[in-house]
């Protein structure tokens, strides 16, 4: 079988995502090529786009969420709030909606909520949505309890809204809409996107997923791709079946003696590509890290994970050398603090941190 290194796949994920070169790319297209922008923290994926622009624009991201509606915000993978090109979101939301992890003892003791509530609920919101509503988390909650009369479920939402709300997102209830202030709000994306053409079926839905996976951050194996969606969480067959349905495309590849998945399209550029030199500097939250996941050895040192994925589920900003995580880096004062796990060139940081200052000032 043909094979490749990891510092080959490295290198070939860094241009896939434009980060070995920034782009001539719009918010949509990086957010379509990365198969999502995660954006718990609105900035973090503001400066994910930036950082792979030649000439980033200030407010595109907005003007693509909330004037053209282009890309939209919603909880997706690993349950985490994301941007994702609204012609596209209802693949990633069906998937994320298979694990089904409401349906478990321990997921309705901890959260007050059983499978029928979440279905009361999301009948509420779907009702307290349809004319094209945008509701504060206050006000759907109101709704939700006047459509129910059930005073169980106004506890149970003042308590733990965001983590209820999820399952609602994935079966494409509802979605963010426009914030009023500082709170932000939610409004039905069959009503607010006009790219939305419902929930495709789940076979559908597994092709346009994975392959937009596989195209941003493969070769991968289906293992990989399961703790990229929902932390291992799925069912093995279910996995294995998303993978049978999106096999069209795909062919297999060795990564350093492991077997793994790679679009047809990309294989001999894959197998033509040189492993990278360059040093590259990352945001917070950045999808090259996300996509492979703090605990992937050859990306993350192992004794530096902890440098990485800190406490709180916060994911540091990170220096990229050769493609790995080679230390990490904050803003302090105006100033970039680098902190190396290594031996980083000096030149080519200083001509990194130099574009780096531009982007952040």
């Amino acid at each position: 079988m043909t094979s490749v290194t990891w510092a080959q796949v490295l290198a070939w994920r860094m241009r896939r995502q434009f980060i070995e070169s920034a782009g001539d790319a719009s918010a949509v297209q990086i957010a379509r090529r990365l198969a999502g922008v995660q954006a718990q923290v609105a900035s973090a994926a503001e400066f994910a786009v930036a950082v792979r622009q030649t000439a980033p624009e200030t407010g595109e991201v907005q003007r693509a969420l909330l004037d053209e509606r282009a890309l939209v915000k919603t909880w997706a993978m690993r349950g985490t709030l994301h941007l994702l090109p609204a012609d596209e979101a209802a693949a990633y939301l069906v998937l994320c909606a298979a694990v089904r992890n409401w349906e478990k003892p321990v997921w309705q003791r901890n959260f007050g909520a059983t499978p029928a509530d979440l279905e009361a609920m999301a009948g509420a919101a779907a009702d307290a949505l349809a004319d094209g509503a945008v509701l504060t988390r206050e006000e759907l909650t109101a709704e939700v309890v006047e459509r129910t009369g059930s005073g169980h479920l106004a506890e149970t939402l003042a308590s733990g809204w965001g983590t209820l709300l999820k399952p609602l997102a994935w079966w494409g209830v509802l979605c963010h809409g426009r914030s009023q202030g500082t709170r932000v709000t939610f409004t039905s994306p069959e009503r607010w996107l006009p790219g939305w053409s419902g929930l495709p079926s789940m076979e559908d839905a597994a092709r346009t997923a994975v392959h937009a996976f596989l195209g941003a951050h493969g070769p991968a194996t289906p293992d990989m791709f399961d703790n990229w969606l929902m932390r291992k969480l799925n069912r093995k067959r279910d996995v294995k079946s998303w993978f049978a349905a999106a096999e069209d495309g795909l062919s297999t590849i060795d990564v350093d003696g492991v077997q793994m998945y790679v679009l047809d399209a990309h294989r001999d550029e894959l197998l033509n590509t040189e492993p990278s030199t360059s040093v590259r500097l990352l945001g917070a939250f950045d999808q090259y890290v996300l996509g492979a996941g703090t605990s992937a050895p050859y990306l993350v040192p192992p004794e530096h994970r902890k440098d990485v994925s800190r406490t709180g589920g916060w994911i540091s900003p990170v220096v990229l050398y050769e493609g790995r995580v080679a230390g990490v880096w904050e803003a302090k004062d105006g100033d970039v603090a680098v902190t190396p796990f290594e031996d980083i060139p000096a030149a080519p940081l200083q001509d990194e941190l130099a574009r780096l200052d531009a982007l952040l000032s």
